[in-house]
């Protein structure tokens, strides 16, 4: 009878022959090395955007924030403040002093909307703003405003 005794070699493989040694990997191991190979590419895959999207979206946020500025120092001055695109930014018109024209983060963006009234009225009528890009017609972001709240990014 055979009785494998503490620190036997055979115990650990050392002394075992080629056939009995294992080597490689089991089907098992592979599978899960699959599995999270696979999750991990899907999880970089849903966090990419489209660049034109983000840039838009960027653009958007900024925009949102220059306007409720525009709007409190109407209100502050009591002069009336309109915004207007131009072919490579916006400008802010009736501010003291009086604002430079101001361009877009991205050269992709573009706006083609009709001019909006800041103020200095604390309501102003519903408005929206359309930022698109130059590249892709089809992408497109808005801000809107119910005349009472500050501009805000809406998907369309």
């Amino acid at each position: 009878m055979q009785i494998l005794a503490a620190g036997s070699l055979k115990r650990f493989g050392v002394g075992s022959s080629p056939a009995q040694r294992a080597s490689g990997f089991t089907l098992i191991e592979l599978l899960i090395v699959l599995a999270i190979v696979a999750m991990a590419s899907a999880g970089v895959v849903l966090t990419l955007r489209d660049n034109t999207a983000t840039d838009l979206e960027r653009d958007a946020q900024r925009l949102g924030a220059v306007l409720a500025s525009a709007r409190a120092q109407s209100r502050m001055q009591g002069t009336p403040v309109w915004w207007r695109p131009s072919p490579t930014g916006f400008l802010i018109d009736g501010l003291q002093p009086p604002q430079a024209a101001q361009t877009w983060l991205s050269p992709d963006t573009k706006s083609s909307s009709p001019v909006v009234v800041l103020g200095p009225e604390p309501l102003i009528e519903a408005q929206t703003i359309v930022l698109e890009s130059r590249r892709q017609a089809a992408t497109r972001v808005q801000l809107s405003t119910d005349g009472l709240r500050p501009f805000a990014v809406v998907h369309p």
